[in-house]
This record gives C-alpha cells, sequence and structure tokens, in this order.
C-alpha cells in the first residue's frame, strides 16, 4: 500500500502521531525541548535544590560533631557549605550550565588575549 491507498483512518493516524513527535512545521504543534521548562517546574526545582543542599550540609555537620564531639562548630559550617552549595547550584542552573563541569569560554580572557598579542609581535 502507498501513502495514497492508505485508509483515511491511517492517514489520520499518521498525522496525529506526526504533530505528537513535533515533526509538523506547524508551531501550535511542536513539543517542548527538555530545556524549556515551566515557570512551576523551575520554582519547584530552585526550592528542592537549596533545601536538600542545606539539608544536606547540616546533615553532615551534625553526625561529624556527634563524632567528634566539638559542638556546634562542625553543624554550623556544613550548614554555611550547604547553602553556598544550595546558591552555586541554583546560579548554574539559571545560567543554562546544567551538571557540565566547569565553566563556559565564550570569549578569550585578557590574559589570553595579551599572550596572542605578545606571539604576534615576535
Amino acid at each position: 500500500m502507498t501513502e495514497e491507498e492508505k485508509p483515511l483512518s491511517t492517514q489520520d493516524f499518521d498525522e496525529r502521531l506526526r504533530r505528537a513527535r513535533g515533526e509538523s512545521g506547524d508551531p501550535k504543534h511542536r513539543t517542548r525541548s527538555a530545556d524549556d521548562e515551566s515557570g512551576k517546574a523551575i520554582a519547584f526545582r530552585i526550592g528542592t535544590e537549596l533545601v536538600v543542599a542545606v539539608a544536606v550540609g547540616g546533615g553532615i555537620g551534625y553526625l561529624l560533631d556527634n563524632w567528634l564531639g566539638t559542638g556546634p562548630w562542625l553543624l554550623m559550617v556544613f550548614l554555611l557549605l550547604g547553602n553556598v552549595a544550595g546558591l552555586w547550584n541554583i546560579f548554574r542552573m539559571t545560567n543554562k550550565q546544567g551538571y557540565a563541569a566547569g565553566f563556559k569560554h565564550d570569549q578569550a580572557s585578557p590574559a589570553q588575549i595579551e599572550d596572542d598579542k605578545d606571539e604576534d609581535n615576535k
């Protein structure tokens, strides 16, 4: 059977399947990419990142304090480290870095520009 010989219901199904997969050129039928999150999803993720990081830091500090008998000092230090880690994750998420390691180097740093000028002058 060729495309022209398909029954109407099969053609309709193929069209609906194509729209669901986002293969249509029509913008209203395009699917969203994985990077395209809704506002609620982003807000929930930001809250979760911060709360979990602080909770893990506090838990590690509490366990170390009980094990070493150092009082509340390690708990406070690890709570602060957890807070910093949570804020760092939120910063990376809002800059669309995801979980990639390192920083993006879109532009040359001033030191690289100076090195390039020195090599050109030699």
